[in-house]
């Protein structure tokens, strides 16, 4: 991987136990020959892997005995060679602690300098133009060294070697600090950036990978202020705070959760929160979670510590469009927002918004990979052609393979307008361009309006592979763990194409790469307006409710239709009487927005996923065993699971004033139930007994440990996602196997599509 400083490392490890020889990079990885006493040999190999640097990952370390070179003196850094090199680019990573150390040493060089780094930290993704990554190939370009950090620069026995984004004060970027028409404010810009936050000011801070915009998260009226200009009413704010320590004051964290606050990546991590702390209700509101991370770039280092429990640190973007990165955009977009701007006049080359991860089961799950661990790859169980996947529409992201390598994007956002379009096209050429991959095929979701369709269908000159949807999810929970043959999906989310033209999200797959059968799904049900029941969740429970009642579900003695007019009525008996615009629909996302609903707690959302979200912090506050009613039918050699049991209880429970954490606990156990009742009929069917659980319902912590704790106990082998989301965010990386793996039977260079 280019940019770790692993041949530097080599070097000076060489060097240090008296051995000579060389290193260099090929295609096959880094190559080396190393000589001398027997004593240091045996040291030199013992830390090579124990004791490698900090972004270093070594998949595989082999050794074979040699005759001596007596005429090899020193140890030598060789040119790179072998022909067409297997490129890696290192993900963004945190300031390493001795970075960290200097930074804060007054009798350092680079004393409070807001962009120091080194060989085993700093940016790299973000600032990386072309290749290979040589200081000329990045944002870096444009500052020259100056003697002391040329120096350093080229001393393979300094930790600065070769680091191409090495600066100081002399050489390297500078801090502005600008007010909202861009004009510079005259002085040293942190120290007036400090209390300009502590007087409730909203500023947008530059970062690695896009700008921020901040305000103190203990203020209540500056957040409210910041969700007023941004129009985000209720999406939980995530924030940053210096230390740990400032963390346990208003979040609870395991040592799992601490590993990750405290990796090279710095995530932004989702902890449950505590009952009472500094940071302001309206920074996460009805929820019991709060995404937090700790500093990752200088900068936030030296704004934070000493000054902030915590600050929002939210992306800087209008609603629905990607972060801004660039200066220009930045002033043009962010100034209806942001009071003050702290920038700098290093270029952010590739936008990337902040990774953010969940603790399941004691290890990581990603609700979005971006930040720190692109363009990191997930190995593919076998070698293939080289593809590019497109994604679908929400939480975009790309993904390129080459051999057995598959390399996933950044989050890209959700592909709705223009401006995340031209998002996507530029990820697509940077990736493309830096990885040195050249697509035979580009695959996509099997909905023909999708953005991302249409951008795939306008590449000239390769086949054009489309991938049924939640296909595309089991692939893709299959592709990190390796496994080959057919499995049982369990593939739950919002909204997909079926391969019958409705809208599938509840179903039980059995397949693998090249194709899949359906064998049960949820009983489905209209979707009233079409998108608009995603935003208006009571929408659903109307036809939840008609499903179960009929004509007569308005005679029902629940609290949320008495909110709706008589005028409304008619038109919604109507729309589900005779279908009109609402199309079938299987979707778990929106049976949770039913329930959610029925209980009282959400009827219209103000953004995705709010109204499970709020649904599953409900029931956590809740302990109890019992599951609603439901059944499992066959119709047309198709199971199906029946929820209309389970509405009608749950009228009744609603009806008899049951406390609403008790109803919620126990929907989330009925819907576990059901998935262990019919993966079971499917395995009795079937003979598999290796289930994967995708899709982006599986981000419920609740759900996914009920359903992962029932079918282990039932005997299954349960696969979850830990390497990707299991959201849209992930499904890029099934579109690129299943594309790879039916590519024998595409014609490349053809122009034609090929639905799968």
């Amino acid at each position: 991987m280019q940019g770790v400083g692993f041949r530097p490392f080599v070097f000076r490890l060489a060097d240090a136990n008296g051995l000579s020889g060389w290193v260099r990079n090929t295609p096959a990885g880094v190559v080396l020959e190393a000589q001398g006493a027997s004593r240091g040999v045996e040291a030199f190999l013992r830390d090579l892997r124990g004791s490698a640097p900090p972004l270093a990952l070594i998949s595989a370390v082999r050794t074979e005995e040699i005759p001596p070179a007596p005429e090899v003196q020193g140890f030598a850094i060789l040119e790179s060679g072998g022909g067409r090199t297997d490129i890696q680019i290192a993900p963004d990573c945190d300031v390493c602690p001795d970075c960290l150390r200097e930074l804060f040493d007054p009798a350092d060089r680079r004393f409070r300098y807001p962009f120091i780094n080194c060989t085993n930290c700093g940016p790299r993704y973000t600032i990386i133009t072309g290749i290979p990554y040589d200081r000329p190939y990045t944002t870096m370009a444009g500052f020259p060294l100056c003697p002391d950090c040329r120096a350093e620069y080229e001393n393979p026995l300094d930790r600065r070697f070769h680091a191409q984004p090495v600066a100081c004060p002399v050489c390297g970027p500078r801090l502005d600090l600008r007010d909202d028409r861009g004009r510079v404010v005259e002085g040293d810009p942190l120290p007036m950036a400090v209390p300009l936050l502590k007087e409730g000011r909203i500023l947008a801070v530059k970062g690695i990978g896009g700008y921020h915009l901040a305000v103190d998260a203990c203020n209540e009226e500056a957040v409210r202020e910041l969700r007023r200009r941004k129009k985000r009413d209720e999406k939980p704010f995530a924030v940053m705070s210096p230390s740990l320590g400032e963390v346990a004051e208003y979040a609870l964290f395991d040592p799992t959760e601490q590993r990750l606050l405290e990796g090279p990546e710095r995530p932004i991590v989702l902890l449950r929160k505590r009952e009472s702390g500094p940071v302001a209700g309206r920074v996460a509101p009805c929820n019991g979670y709060i995404g937090v991370m700790l500093p990752y770039a200088p900068l936030h280092h030296l704004l934070l510590r000493g000054n902030f429990t915590a600050l929002v640190m939210t992306s800087g973007n209008l609603s629905d469009e990607p972060i801004v990165h660039r200066d220009e955009d930045a002033g043009a977009i962010l100034s209806e927002i942001a009071d003050f701007f702290l920038t700098h006049n290093r270029d952010i080359h590739v936008r990337t918004d902040d990774s953010v991860i969940r603790v399941f089961q004691g290890a990581p799950l990603f609700l979005r990979r971006s930040r720190g661990y692109v363009p990191r790859a997930v190995i593919l169980p076998s070698p293939q052609n080289e593809v590019l996947a497109v994604g679908a529409e929400l939480k975009g992201a790309i993904c390129l393979t080459r051999g057995r390598r598959a390399f996933l994007s950044q989050h890209i956002g959700d592909l709705k307008n223009d401006a995340v379009l031209r998002s996507l096209e530029e990820t697509v050429e940077h990736l493309e361009r830096i990885l040195d991959i050249r697509p035979k095929a580009v695959a996509h979701d099997l909905h023909p309006d999708y953005l991302s369709t249409v951008y795939a269908r306008e590449i000239p000159g390769v086949p054009r592979i489309a991938v049924q949807h939640h296909h595309a999810h089991l692939a893709s929970c299959m592709a990190e763990h390796g496994l080959e043959g057919e499995v049982l999906g369990v593939i739950f989310d919002g909204t997909g194409l079926g391969s019958d033209g409705t809208v599938w999200g509840g179903e039980f797959l059995v397949g693998g790469y090249t194709s899949f059968r359906r064998s049960g799904y949820f009983r489905p049900v209209l979707l009233p307006g079409g998108d608009a029941a995603v935003r208006e969740p009571f929408r659903m429970a109307l036809s939840h409710l008609h499903t179960a009642y009929g004509e007569n579900l308005f005679d029902l003695p629940l609290p949320f239709l008495a909110g709706i007019p008589a005028g409304e009525r008619k038109l919604f008996l109507a729309m589900l009487e005779r279908g009109i615009n609402s199309p079938l629909t299987s979707s778990c996302g929106r049976l949770f927005d039913t329930v959610a609903a029925l209980v009282g707690l959400r009827g219209r959302v103000s953004y995705e996923g709010q109204a499970a979200i709020e649904l599953e912090a409900l029931a956590e506050s809740a302990e109890t065993g019992e599951i609603y009613p439901f059944a499992l039918e066959v119709e047309e050699e198709r199971r199906m699971v029946d929820f209309r049991p389970m509405i009608r209880a749950l009228v009744e429970d609603v009806a008899a004033g049951a406390h609403g954490p008790f109803m919620a606990r126990r929907f989330h156990n009925t819907v576990s139930a059901a998935v262990g009742a019919m993966c079971e009929e499917i395995r009795a069917e079937s003979g598999t007994d290796r289930v994967v659980l995708s899709g982006g319902v599986f981000q419920n912590k609740l759900l996914s440990e009920g359903v992962f704790t029932l079918l282990t106990e039932k005997g299954f082998r349960v696969f979850t996602h830990r390497l990707v989301p299991p959201n849209d965010g992930g499904i890029a990386l099934g579109q690129a196997i299943i594309a790879g793996r039916s590519m024998t039977d595409v014609s490349c260079g053809t122009d034609a599509d090929n639905d799968y």
